[in-house]
């Protein structure tokens, strides 16, 4: 597969906003003949290489499927490692990120987190706040619809309220609302564990997005595997609508 020079990427067509369904980590700890937690322990380390990989690379923003807003419904043993893994992680990471100049931000529904893992998600976004080199978006209680929904609900409030116009909502409008919008529109979509769906995951966001599967385990996608899919991308042409040829002119 083709690899990107790290030291040398700046004229390569690299993605400026990636996403990752980190999927696989179950299944990764079943195979070591392991519990299913033990997947998601060790899943911490291949973030902490995707983060790095994509703070070296330049990328401006990287956004994880830490958590569904369907989770809720696995064993609940499960949920509650993932609580305290995303609590730890809260605790450990942020100070690291905010030493390397990353902005860390959580999107999804936050009122059914505990309100001192919300209290951690408030000093992590507040610490980092500032940040301008990356931001690292993590979606926990997510889901792509809920997101369209919320958005809706919010320019449903300005019309009631008499601040817009039926006629005045479009796509730009509900865009504005969405999460995300303030960052690169999302260029690449990767997705570990071999499953080939997004699974209510950026679904506005990923309209004109390339899609990278892999059939690698979460826990074992690293640096390198990182590289290799946006290596990947940067040989694809996007022609978002328009010919092979109209693109090639431009």
């Amino acid at each position: 597969m083709t690899t990107i020079d790290t030291e040398n990427s700046e004229n390569i067509p690299l993605p400026q906003h990636v996403a990752i369904i980190m999927d696989g980590n179950g299944r990764w700890a079943q195979l070591q003949g392991k519990g299913r937690v033990a997947g998601h322990r060790a899943g911490v380390e291949s973030v902490r290489a995707c983060v790095s990989g994509a703070r070296e690379l330049g990328v401006k923003a990287l956004t994880l499927f830490a958590f569904s807003s369907e989770n809720w419904l696995r064993p609940q043993d499960e949920v509650n490692v993932l609580m305290d893994l995303f609590m730890f992680v809260l605790t450990r990471e942020v100070k690291k990120l905010h030493k390397n100049n990353i902005r860390f931000q959580l999107i999804g529904d936050k009122s059914r987190f505990s309100k001192k893992l919300q209290q951690k998600i408030v000093d992590a976004e507040q610490l980092t706040k500032n940040n301008d080199a990356m931001v690292l978006s993590v979606a926990a209680n997510y889901g792509g619809r809920w997101d369209i929904s919320q958005a809706t609900q919010k320019i449903a409030q300005l019309a009631v309220d008499g601040d817009i116009n039926v006629a005045d909502i479009d796509e730009h409008m509900l865009n504005n609302h969405i999460n995300l919008s303030h960052l690169p529109d999302l260029d690449l979509l990767i997705r570990t564990g071999g499953d080939y769906r997004i699974s209510n995951f950026l679904l506005w966001q990923a309209a004109y997005a390339e899609f990278f599967f892999t059939e690698m385990l979460w826990p074992d996608f690293n640096k390198s595997a990182f590289i290799d899919a946006l290596a990947m991308y940067s040989n694809r042409e996007r022609r978002f609508g328009k010919t092979g040829e109209q693109v090639k002119a431009k």
